[in-house]
């Protein structure tokens, strides 16, 4: 099969690009099942995707992308399944780390790690402290990962810390999150047509424009990121203010 022509894009119509980006990668599965294939090549065809859309973000000049790749939530799936998706991380990260690291790619990773295969938990780490010099794009990773489970765990260091209540404030509670000294994302994007947050980045998403596209993981490309973005760039932010018009 013939590769697609890269398609030549007017950045310049994005007059107001997001710094931050988080995208729900969703579809997989029925990206697989619409052309007969298992739900675990759905996940690889998934995995692969995003190589092209960490190379769309380098080049758009998106400083942070974050992705939710496999949520608390996740464990309740078949166990095969779980296998599957353990073994397409571990692959990934053993043969896309150097690339990432000579693209500028800084890894973070959002979640926890108690409870993963300890080989896969030493990769992670390395593969954080290799990258943790560079500074062309953020890429973190939220892998084992729940909003409510994040803001659990910010309570309870919280409290162990001793912090009195009335020394509590928002930017305090921030840094107590996994995503601590780190801008909010602007626009978190959700493939497959599926218009719920699902447990993403709930405190740090308060005041990030959705977009929605009905468009499965797999499938959503250069161009798609383009037109997110672009869309994104034709909304007015007001964070609970009235319009400058009014």
């Amino acid at each position: 099969m013939a590769r697609r022509k890269k398609k030549a894009l007017d950045l310049a119509a994005i007059e107001v690009l997001p710094r931050h980006v988080a995208i729900i990668m969703d579809g997989n599965g029925r990206w697989a099942r619409q052309r007969g294939l298992p739900r675990v090549a759905g996940h690889r065809a998934g995995a692969e995707n995003l190589r092209r859309i960490i190379n769309a973000c380098v080049e758009f000049g998106v400083q942070i992308l974050t992705i939710y790749a496999f949520s608390t939530e996740n464990w309740d799936r078949p166990e095969s399944e779980i296998s599957g998706l353990m073994k397409i991380f571990t692959r990934a990260l053993d043969q896309e780390l150097d690339e990432l690291h000579d693209q500028g790619v800084c890894l973070h990773h959002l979640g926890d790690l108690n409870g993963i295969d300890p080989t896969l938990q030493d990769k992670v780490r390395r593969g954080i402290e290799k990258t943790k010099d560079n500074n062309r794009l953020i890429l973190n990773v939220a892998f084992n990962y729940g909003g409510r489970a994040e803001i659990l765990h910010a309570v309870q260091q919280i409290l162990a810390d001793g912090i009195a209540p009335e020394m509590l404030t928002e930017e305090l509670f921030s840094s107590y999150l996994f995503t601590c000294g780190l801008p909010d994302p602007d626009l978190v994007i959700r493939t497959s047509g599926e218009l719920r947050i699902s447990n993403f980045l709930i405190w740090q998403a308060a005041y990030a424009e959705l977009f929605a596209t009905p468009t499965y993981w797999p499938d959503f490309g250069r161009e798609e990121l383009y037109d997110a973005l672009l869309e994104y760039s034709h909304r007015e932010r007001r964070f609970g203010a009235l319009p400058e018009s009014t």
